[in-house]
């Protein structure tokens, strides 16, 4: 017999990079040893962590700002020990969120046009953590949630309007490696030093799954897939790199166990859940990223596809969100890779020879928009807002996230510090500010109420269909 090839609609992606004078060069990179992306992107901004005297700080310079960094560049500063992980909130372009050694989480409002000097001063600083902070995470589905992980083996949900701690979780027994979150946010995977994953319940407190998942004594990375499977990369006895798929109700056995390679790099992963595509091998050291497509075929769990190599060893990775891509040309994902000098995009692309827009490839995505606030705390569970990019993106003026706008509308206390420069400057200012926040709330809740009757709507349309195939019968 033949053998047949699988069919799929990525299995001719290709990554390619940008020219050289598409590149963002002459960058001081940070020679901290920390397992750690040390870059982050969104379709407005590149950020990448720099080595700095007397302290820590990062680069915050536009996206299409390409070229030659200067050298007397504005920094953001203020940490007084190295910065180890960056975030762009989800809910707005301009606020960064940066951990540290010195123990806390600062937040920074970056200008519309970019820094035109050293940014100094933090709007918000979140103090809680006893020892480094090394992730720091928006919660993409609600507003106003950071999570904050350090080597205290503490993990903090912080309201960062409020400036204060939300959930504080003390439930393993070493360093935290790599922290992510399921589809609704209902439940995060930790994947420490201790060598197990843990699922836990954060408004309940509860570990839900735990186990011991790669017998290697190497870190261990893991995260949520959309079907809440949860896909694992660590190490084997023989300090071979595994990749593994467990189902979160029954960890005993992996749904599947693959052998990579021999290398003893960590696998640090980024995952597209619109397409299935989890992409490996952006840690430091590696030159290469290979991508795997993740299906439900019990021959194809994780479906190699191809990869992509670059000339000199990567020391950080920055993944675009999708709305930043152009679509137009079946870009499905990009990379910002950091090598010794420089950075470097790196497209991933579908080939098709239409020009016009391809709805197989670009579905409805998870947006920007937070699903719900304070209700998350009450244990709703949700599923995110889906947006469509057929005719690009264009976020809501009036539904932008501002930090100012939660911690500015009162006089601020002795815990709380911000930027005295953002504070309103008379009361007229305040109730500009209170009036969007209702049209927000107003806004969602009629969003709320359309997709409940289009699922009550379709839910009818299948129940008539059944009758009437029963009544053809």
């Amino acid at each position: 017999m033949r053998r047949g090839v699988r069919q799929s609609k990525f299995r001719h992606e290709f990554g390619q990079a940008v020219k050289n004078g598409q590149c963002y060069d002459d960058i001081r990179v940070s020679p901290v040893t920390w397992d750690g992306s040390f870059c982050a992107v969104n379709p407005r901004f590149v950020s990448t962590i720099i080595g700095a005297s007397g302290g820590g700080a990062f680069l915050v310079f536009p996206l299409h700002k390409t070229g030659r960094i200067d050298k007397s560049c504005p920094a953001v500063c203020g940490h007084t020990g190295p910065v180890l992980d960056i975030d762009w909130c989800p809910h707005n372009n301009q606020v960064i969120a940066s951990g540290s050694e010195d123990c806390t989480v600062m937040m920074r409002q970056i200008p519309e046009s970019g820094l035109t000097r050293s940014l100094t001063e933090p709007v918000v600083i979140l103090e809680g953590h006893v020892k480094r902070v090394g992730i720091v995470a928006w919660y993409p589905t609600a507003r106003d949630v950071l999570l904050g992980a350090g080597c205290d083996n503490a993990i903090i949900l912080w309201s960062v309007g409020a400036g204060e701690a939300l959930i504080n979780l003390d439930m393993h027994s070493d360093m935290t490696c790599k922290v992510s979150r399921n589809r609704n946010g209902s439940l995060i995977c930790l994947a420490s030093k201790d060598e197990k994953v843990r699922v836990i319940d954060p408004r309940k407190q509860e570990i839900v799954a735990e186990e011991k998942v790669h017998e290697g004594a190497q870190p261990t990375r893991a995260l949520f897939l959309a079907d809440s499977n949860v896909f694992t990369t660590g190490f084997s006895r023989l300090s071979e790199r595994q990749l593994a798929l467990w189902n979160p109700k029954n960890m005993q056995e992996p749904i599947a166990l693959y052998e990579m390679d021999t290398s003893n790099g960590v696998l640090l992963h980024f995952y597209d859940p619109d397409a299935s595509v989890i992409y490996l091998g952006c840690g430091k050291g590696d030159s290469s990223i290979r991508y795997f497509e993740i299906t439900d075929e019990s021959r194809y769990v994780a479906n190699y596809l191809n990869s992509v190599s670059s000339k000199e060893p990567q020391s950080g990775v920055g993944y675009m969100p999708k709305r930043g891509l152009d679509v137009n040309t079946c870009e499905i994902a990009r990379f910002f890779t950091l090598q010794e000098r420089k950075c470097e995009p790196t497209a991933m692309t579908v080939p098709r020879k239409s020009d016009l827009f391809q709805d197989d490839l670009t579905l409805r995505r998870r947006g920007p928009e937070p699903r719900w606030g304070q209700e998350w705390l009450e244990g709703k569970k949700v599923d995110p807002i889906l947006i469509s990019l057929k005719h690009g993106y264009s976020p809501g003026k009036n539904r932008d996230f501002q930090v100012v706008k939660n911690i500015l509308d009162s006089k601020p206390t002795a815990n709380k510090k911000c930027d005295p420069i953002n504070v309103p400057k008379n009361t007229a200012d305040t109730t500009c500010v209170q009036s969007e926040a209702k049209l927000d709330e107003i806004l969602i809740k009629e969003i709320r109420s359309i997709e409940d009757t289009i699922c009550n709507q379709d839910e009818r349309i299948s129940e008539i269909g059944q009758q009437r195939a029963e009544t053809a019968t």
